[in-house]
């Protein structure tokens, strides 16, 4: 739902109220960075009711369904349907709530193939497993889109339509040119400094932003709630172990004692490092069981 003044302006009380009045209790309102409310209904009447609103109160609104969320995407790969159209699949298929149809090329020799797979879009949020085709039952795989890669700045997760930083050459990272016109003899990455070009598919930036799609797609969350996912999976660069863990194990120091070595964890089975008062610990099998339980900490406490 969007409105000529965002609703970065207006009460959230009196929309609320307003929505409540027109179209009764919503499963969830949210909004977005570009002032409109993305609102989730719980079933098809009050979509209906929200689709056809074009006032609320005082307020004249624009109500739109969402493009990705109401829908749901696969891939069938068949031979036997190489031969038809998309519009023949579409109209064959509708029944099985397939809308849209878009069948994958690959370019050889400068000329682009039809392949035998299909990208199917169902107007559902729920991906079905099979269709039939006529007498053929087909799979349907969950279709991950390669991510988007600005043709401007390089960088992922948007267009060049909406970029708003500086051309980027996609070759040699220097800003002012384009890659088809660098005459640059260095290659580095905009996106990971790596010694490729920014549209390599051996990038670790692009397999970053591949993994976080996959993510999204199995897991059908959104595409921040995946990105999250998967940084944590990853430690961040020049965390190590001594800075992670700001406290000794010993004696709770934030110093760690000395010869302990400060990047890695002591083994369970590795003795323990002599005091620096060379106060000898004797075996445990000498020690006395009384003795062993009034010794607290190996460099506070003397063996009586």
């Amino acid at each position: 739902m969007s409105t000529a003044e965002t609703f970065h302006e207006i009460s959230p009380f009196l929309v609320h109220k307003l929505i409540l009045s027109f179209i009764g209790e919503v499963k969830n309102i949210k909004k977005l960075k570009s002032g409109d409310l993305l609102i989730e209904v719980s079933n098809s009447n009050h979509a209906k009711t929200l689709s056809n609103l074009t006032e609320l109160g005082d307020l004249k609104v624009n109500v739109s369904v969402h493009r990705n969320l109401n829908f749901s995407r696969g891939v069938v790969s068949e031979h036997g349907l190489k031969k038809h159209t998309e519009s023949e699949l579409i109209q064959e298929l509708s029944e099985q709530k397939v809308c849209a149809a878009r069948r994958i090329h690959i370019q050889r020799d400068g000329k682009l193939i039809p392949t035998q797979h299909v990208i199917l879009t169902f107007s559902t949020t729920e991906l079905p497993k099979s269709i039939k085709a006529g007498y053929l039952s087909c799979p349907v795989k969950p279709y991950i889109p390669n991510p988007v890669r600005c043709f401007k700045c390089q960088k992922f997760g948007h267009s060049q339509q909406a970029c708003k930083g500086s051309k980027i050459c996609a070759k040699c990272s220097v800003s002012g040119h384009d890659s088809s016109d660098c005459i640059s003899d260095e290659v580095k990455c905009r996106n990971c400094q790596g010694a490729h070009p920014a549209f390599s598919r051996s990038c670790p930036q692009w397999a970053l932003e591949k993994e976080i799609l996959t993510t999204k797609v199995r897991k059908n969350i959104s595409f921040a709630e995946a990105r999250r996912l998967i940084s944590e999976r990853y430690p961040k660069p020049g965390v190590t172990y001594s800075s992670a863990v700001k406290q000794c194990a010993y004696c709770g120091s934030h110093t760690p004692p000395q010869g302990i070595q400060k990047n890695f964890p002591r083994s369970s089975t590795q003795p323990a490092p002599a005091p620096s008062d060379s106060v000898q610990i004797p075996n445990k099998s000498s020690i006395p069981e009384k003795t062993l339980a009034t010794v607290s900490h190996p460099l506070k406490d003397k063996v009586e």
